[in-house]
C-alpha cells in the first residue's frame, strides 16, 4: 500500500492497454458498476479539502495521486483503498488502472491538487474516458490563488483597484501564447494570479518590473 503500481505487460513488454477496455466502435455497451470520480485535494492542508472530497476519499477502493503534487496525508482517509501513484505513470496506464477497476464495480478517487480545472492536465483524462464510454464526476477544490489570499488576508477584487482576477503562468514546458503574455496581462491592471513560476521568481519579476 502506497507504493506505486504498474499495469501488466503483454507478451512483448509494452503495457497492454488494450486489454480489459471496452472500445469505440464495438457496438457493445459495457455495463459499469463502478464510480470515477476526479477530486480536487486543495492547497496542501489536509483540512482544505471539500467535505464531499473527503467522503469520496473515505468510501474510496482505489486512488490514483500524483505523488508529487499531492499531501500525502489525505491518503490517511482512504483506509480501505489500494494507492496507486501516477507520477511516473503515462496517460494510458492511468486510464487503464481506472477503467479495469470501474468495471470491476470499484470506486475509484482521482486525487488531483488544487482544482482539476486550474492547471490540472484533466481534460486528455475526460476524452479518454469518454471515448471509452466510462463515466466520471468532478468534486472542485480550493485552488492555491484563494488559499494565498487567505493566508496573507488580501481581497483580490479591491474596489477602485481590481474588479477582475486573471488566473495566468509563466511559459515551462507548456508554452503560453504570445498574446498571453505576462507583460501584456499586466497592462490590463488586474489582478494576477500566477501559477507554476516559483522556480524563477527573479525572471518572474523582470517581466513585471
Amino acid at each position: 500500500r502506497g507504493t506505486p503500481r504498474r499495469p501488466d505487460t503483454a507478451a512483448g513488454g509494452e503495457p497492454d492497454h488494450d486489454r480489459g477496455l471496452p472500445q469505440a466502435g464495438e457496438g457493445n455497451k459495457v455495463v459499469m458498476n463502478g464510480k470515477i470520480t476526479f477530486v480536487g485535494a486543495g492547497p496542501g492542508a489536509v483540512d482544505l479539502i471539500t467535505l464531499r472530497g473527503a467522503a469520496a476519499l473515505d468510501e474510496a477502493e482505489l486512488v490514483v495521486y500524483a505523488g508529487s503534487l499531492v499531501n500525502e496525508k489525505l491518503l490517511e482517509r482512504a483506509a480501505k483503498a489500494e494507492l496507486v501513484n501516477s507520477a511516473k505513470l503515462s496517460l494510458p496506464e492511468v486510464i487503464e488502472i481506472m477503467a479495469a477497476a470501474c468495471r470491476a464495480g470499484k470506486r475509484v478517487v482521482r486525487l488531483h491538487t488544487g482544482d482539476p480545472a486550474i492547471y490540472g492536465a484533466v481534460s486528455e483524462q475526460f476524452r479518454e474516458l469518454d471515448r471509452l464510454g466510462i463515466p466520471y464526476e468532478v468534486v472542485p477544490g480550493v485552488s492555491s490563488a484563494f488559499a494565498a489570499a487567505a493566508e496573507l488576508k488580501v481581497e483580490l477584487t479591491m474596489p477602485e483597484l481590481s474588479q477582475s482576477v486573471i488566473l495566468t503562468r509563466m511559459a515551462g514546458r507548456t508554452p503560453v501564447p504570445e498574446k498571453e503574455a505576462l507583460e501584456r496581462l499586466a497592462e490590463h491592471g488586474a489582478t494576477l494570479c500566477i501559477y507554476l513560476s516559483a522556480g524563477d521568481l527573479d525572471g518572474l519579476v523582470e517581466k513585471l518590473a
